[in-house]
């Protein structure tokens, strides 16, 4: 009996990613498969009823802010999108809160995926990005020894990380 055959993109544990549709070409994100969902840093976090996906039809969506760097303020990006989901969500350290979850597109290795991405600050966090199980599921395997498989943010970028640009 033949092993089976998968097309998989190994990837480190800690990588550099495009949030296409919200105008975010790069992020650093860390690669958790011990996470469900994956988790993007956002804050003035404001719910509101907008247009849903029929004529007429009103749906849950959510306002916030994005902050791509590590240790800048530059580059904050507005972002507007429908709830998707509510769930209760365990951190690291145990503490449990329920958090929104929306859907967005994130580009790794040259391919987009859809993932539900949950919205919570990060500030203390040493990544802005965290991808999880879900997002990693359609086409990818991480190395957790290895960083960087999928390339390099351009200089300028990896200053503005660093506070530096």
């Amino acid at each position: 009996m033949s092993e089976p055959v998968y097309s998989s993109t190994i990837a480190g544990w800690r990588e550099w990613v495009g949030l296409p549709g919200i105008g975010v070409p790069w992020i650093k994100a860390k690669f958790d498969t011990g996470a469900r969902s994956s988790a993007l840093h956002a804050f003035d976090i404001d719910e509101f009823v907008g247009a849903g996906e029929s004529e007429g039809e009103v749906a849950d969506w959510v306002r916030f802010r994005v902050r791509p760097w590590q240790h800048s303020e530059l580059d904050v990006t507005v972002v507007e999108c429908p709830v998707h989901d509510r769930r209760v969500v365990r951190s690291s350290s145990g503490h449990s809160e329920e958090r929104i979850v929306v859907l967005l597109d994130i580009e790794l290795f040259g391919r987009v995926v859809t993932a539900e991405t949950t919205l919570s600050n990060r500030d203390q966090m040493g990544f802005r990005m965290l991808i999880g199980r879900e997002a990693l599921s359609q086409g990818f395997l991480v190395d957790s020894g290895a960083s960087f498989l999928g390339g390099r943010a351009p200089k300028s970028v990896r200053r503005h990380n660093r506070g530096r640009g």
